[in-house]
């Protein structure tokens, strides 16, 4: 098996750069088009062989260093109780949001192997298809970016009705992130229990918040579960966007890897947390629609950036666009191969 990419995550010896690509597995593939054209979304996210076929597309075209499951951070949300679809055009609508305490206490703490069995059963396919190919990485939502939808219900432009909760009610907003905690870190150990060699951690929305109030408010409940899921042997990787004023808190997460996005260079990252971590990143995904010498030239550099840091696994700093052409992705993934040697 290849296995740089967990070589990478633990610091020690590559012959090259590991590389993937966050949203890997998506409208961008035409071979993932095809299956979406036959089953909606949420269809391909609970049947384990629909999820396990579109993970290994983007493994067999670009040729990336590591697996991701196909799922969503918001599919333990709807074993928790609360109603979940995806609309075209719009994204997800999770019903009314939970904006106070009875809600909250209605919300239950699910059994992952029975209420989320079909992630648990992806995992198993993909490890005996993926046995002499690459690692698979499992994921989870954090619990701050969790609540975002949970409260919003939906995605949100100005966050209105969290904020609204974090000032109104603290205890409520407290104990819709214990129960969040308690849910992820029970997720995240069933995927790595079902055989994923490693896990990202999503806080997509952390960013919104100021370092004060992410230190007080957010970052003790994503310690407990980095904590709680790294105690299972697997290298921990975590991600935010817009992490940039966050980085002098996010230096102390006892994680593996930190995710950067694309809108700080990655010797400014490194700079300010240390050589504690590995980085992960951090192109900007519109450069995969520049001329492929430009494309290589803006690797090169990251590349470059990334060596000040104590480690270094090459990825976008946010999904992959649909528009992209796959071959764009896939001169990437040579390039950073090429140019990432030691």
């Amino acid at each position: 098996m290849n296995d740089r990419f967990l070589r990478a995550c633990r610091k020690q010896p590559v012959d090259t750069v590991p590389v993937w690509i966050m949203r890997q597995a998506g409208r961008y593939l035409p071979e993932y088009m095809e299956v979406r054209r036959q089953h909606d979304f949420l269809t391909v996210c609970k049947t384990p062989e629909l999820a396990a076929q579109v993970t290994l597309q983007p493994v067999d075209r670009l040729g990336v260093d590591a697996a991701i499951l196909f799922s969503d951070i918001l599919i333990p949300v709807e074993a928790m109780g609360v109603p979940l679809q995806f609309l075209e055009k719009k994204g997800p609508v999770l019903g009314q949001g939970v904006r106070d305490r009875s809600a909250v206490e209605a919300l239950r703490v699910p059994d992952p192997v029975r209420s989320l069995g079909f992630v648990l059963d992806a995992i198993r396919v993909l490890r005996k298809r993926l046995a002499d190919k690459v690692p698979l990485i499992g994921f989870s939502g954090l619990p701050f970016t969790l609540a975002s939808y949970m409260v919003e219900g939906g995605k949100s432009k100005d966050f209105a009705a969290l904020r609204s909760l974090m000032k109104d009610d603290r205890k409520a907003f407290a104990s819709l992130m214990d129960k969040l905690t308690e849910a992820t870190i029970a997720y995240l150990g069933a995927q790595i229990s079902a055989g994923a060699q490693a896990v990202q951690i999503f806080d997509t929305w952390a960013g919104i918040l100021e370092p004060a109030e992410y230190q007080a408010r957010v970052f003790p409940y994503t310690c407990r579960v980095a904590e709680a899921v790294r105690g299972k042997g697997v290298p921990v990787i975590h991600f935010t966007e817009s992490c940039a004023k966050l980085l002098p808190v996010l230096k102390d997460l006892p994680v593996d890897v930190l995710s950067i996005d694309w809108r700080v260079p990655l010797d400014q990252a490194a700079a300010a947390v240390g050589p504690k971590f590995v980085l992960q990143g951090n192109l900007a995904p519109e450069a995969l629609f520049r001329p492929r010498a430009e494309l290589e030239a803006a690797a090169g550099d990251i590349l470059a950036r990334g060596r000040k840091a104590g480690g270094h696994i090459f990825n976008l700093g946010h999904g992959i666009l649909p528009k992209t052409d796959p071959e764009a992705a896939a001169a990437l993934v040579a390039a950073v191969h090429r140019l990432g040697r030691k």
